[in-house]
């Protein structure tokens, strides 16, 4: 019933008023992005979703794309600019996913969306991450983030698919 109704329902309710309560921040990082990055200020890519349907993630764009002579993007390091890095540390690049909440195609809470090309590689056991909706955070952010193995953070996504509640998500915010 939480995971079904309670939640999503919750989940719109907070990103509606997340984005309005948020908008001078929104508008602030679009016009530093657009300024010192010359360019598109969101990033999109496609990722899999509940029941892995493929939907489009959406960020703010941290790096430039710039290229070399043979139209090779530049490593990473030389395409984030001073307010990308900005951006990345205060997790602001992450706001525009409250788009995806509102969409119905994220929660606050859940498992990453990782990217695409990885669904060819889960066990059936790894595909019941995507039993729920991706988050923003998930159990695996509060216990290492990037820090931890591949199969650890296999491990937390089942652990929360299999315990999902309200107290689990509230203990994942705080």
């Amino acid at each position: 019933m939480y995971g079904k109704f309670t939640k999503p329902f919750i989940d719109k309710i907070v990103a509606a008023l997340a984005i309005i309560i948020l908008s001078p921040v929104f508008l602030l990082v679009m016009v530093l992005l657009f300024t010192f990055q010359k360019g598109s200020v969101f990033y999109m890519q496609p990722r899999p979703g509940y029941k892995e349907k493929i939907f489009t993630l959406i960020k703010f764009k941290t790096m430039t794309d710039e290229r070399d002579a043979q139209g090779r993007l530049l490593p990473d390091r030389d395409r984030l600019t001073w307010v990308g890095s900005f951006v990345r540390k205060t997790s602001l690049d992450e706001l525009p996913q409250l788009i995806n909440i509102l969409r119905g195609e994220m929660s606050f809470i859940g498992p990453r969306p990782w990217l695409t090309e990885y669904l060819d590689l889960y066990t059936d056991d790894q595909r019941q991450r995507h039993l729920v909706k991706p988050g923003i955070s998930g159990w695996a952010q509060v216990h290492g983030r990037n820090m931890v193995s591949w199969e650890q953070r296999f491990s937390y996504d089942l652990f929360y698919v299999q315990n999902q509640s309200f107290w689990l998500d509230l203990k994942i915010i705080i």
